[in-house]
């Protein structure tokens, strides 16, 4: 499994995250379903954004993409879902790049022109087969960049000759420049999975011309698919549009972690299909945080060990939903039904199908015990909190209460009594 991963030239947003997710979670349930995953994410780090924006910084475009690349991994790794198997960068697959581009050429779909070169697209006559658009209605959005050295408007480039403001290059048998953004992926993908593998994923937004690009110029060059299946993950909207960079609408992950929280982020992710947009904002993160809080106070009731005879079809049900299409909503539909039935439970409820459901929605932490210790002055204020519920002291019993929410705790009172746990911050 290959997915398109990010072009390194500023913080990754919560758009930006979303195939991240999915893909993660996706290789989770391959795996627990017994087969052998390979899954890559590639880090463009050589793009026409990383120079404006290094030069926009004063900084050189490698230092910058390295940097960005530091913040994209910490930012990632905080969703806990762990990390790819191969994260491969553009700027160590030049040679792969480089080979490509010349079979291309060898086998007439592709020209060099004064430094650069262009794939032809005429000269591949399936081009638009994976996007199904009209040929002689595409635009590569290129913006008119090289338009008097190609033979045809449709042509994309492959290697662009280094122009002067360019501080970063390497040797060609075309001269010095460096590679388009199409070619990268196709050349990262072929290193590391060969041709021919089961599915590339990316957002929806890079069906044409990424994708398409990368589909054409694999099979132009190798006479076979560079994959069998193309996943699209549908854009974060925020406001009207996509959230993009581009489009100046964003909100970085990292943010978004501080504000929200890892469990209903995920649980955003989690609520919608993969292949239709979702509407970030502040309700829609209140609501995930709700439904997350639902299954942490379920979970506390819960023991260790196998799980009650009402869980088996539940348990069916929710798998089944993600293997029909990844449908991470039905199968939350039947997480909840799941724990309506553990809260109707009189005796003890095993967690472990739950456990494993969670697991494969990235939302296992919603299991994890409480182990932090409350220091003695927090102890205390309880103790004294109990003592003036006893004695029905209500308003004795909220001041303490605020004391403690103060000091970061909170305080749970059920029919086994009163329950000490860290504040959640929002």
């Amino acid at each position: 499994m290959y997915v398109c991963g990010p072009t390194v030239y500023a913080r990754v947003h919560v758009g930006n995250a979303r195939p991240f997710v999915v893909f993660s979670l996706l290789a989770r349930l391959l795996r627990h379903d017994g087969y052998t995953v390979t899954f890559v994410s590639n880090i463009t780090d050589v793009n026409d954004k990383i120079y404006a924006a290094a030069a926009a910084a004063g900084i050189g475009s490698a230092e910058l993409a390295r940097a960005m690349t530091a913040h994209y991994r910490a930012d990632t790794d905080a969703l806990g879902l762990g990390r790819p198997d191969h994260e491969p960068l553009a700027s160590e697959t030049i040679a792969e790049i480089i080979e490509l581009i010349e079979r291309l050429i060898e086998r007439g779909h592709a020209y060099a022109v004064e430094g650069d070169v262009y794939f032809s697209v005429r000269s591949y006559p399936a081009y638009g087969e994976l996007s199904h658009r009209d040929v002689d209605e595409m635009d590569q959005g290129e913006e008119g960049e090289g338009a008097a050295r190609k033979r045809d408007p449709l042509d994309f480039a492959l290697w662009k000759a280094r122009k002067p403001h360019e501080d970063l290059a390497w040797d060609s048998p075309w001269g010095e420049g460096r590679p388009g953004w199409h070619i990268e992926c196709s050349a990262m993908a072929e290193r590391l999975l060969g041709v021919g593998f089961e599915i590339h994923g990316g957002g929806s937004d890079l069906l044409f011309p990424h994708h398409e690009n990368e589909q054409a110029q694999t099979r132009a060059a190798r006479d076979e698919p560079l994959a069998r299946l193309w996943v699209h993950v549908g854009m974060v909207r925020l406001g009207p549009h996509k959230m993009a960079k581009s489009e100046g609408n964003v909100f970085l992950l990292h943010r978004a972690l501080e504000v929200y929280g890892r469990d209903p982020l995920l649980m955003f992710f989690a609520g919608a299909h993969y292949r239709q947009p979702v509407e970030f904002g502040a309700e829609a993160l209140e609501q995930a945080a709700r439904r997350s809080e639902r299954i942490r106070e379920a979970a506390r009731r819960l023991v260790p060990g196998p799980s009650p005879e009402f869980s088996a079809p539940l348990r069916e049900r929710a798998l089944a939903a993600l293997r029909d299409d990844f449908n991470t909503p039905a199968a939350l539909a039947a997480v909840f039904d799941w724990v309506r039935e553990a809260n109707r439970a009189s005796g003890p409820v095993g967690d472990a199908d739950l456990r494993e459901l969670l697991w494969l929605l990235g939302l296992d932490g919603l299991l994890e015990r409480e182990r932090a210790a409350a220091p003695a002055e927090v102890l205390e204020l309880a103790r004294a909190r109990d003592a003036a519920r006893r004695e029905r002291d209500w308003a004795a019993a909220d001041r303490l209460r605020e004391r403690l929410r103060a000091l970061g705790w909170e305080v749970r009172d059920g029919p086994r009594g009163s329950e000490l746990l860290p504040a959640r911050e929002r």
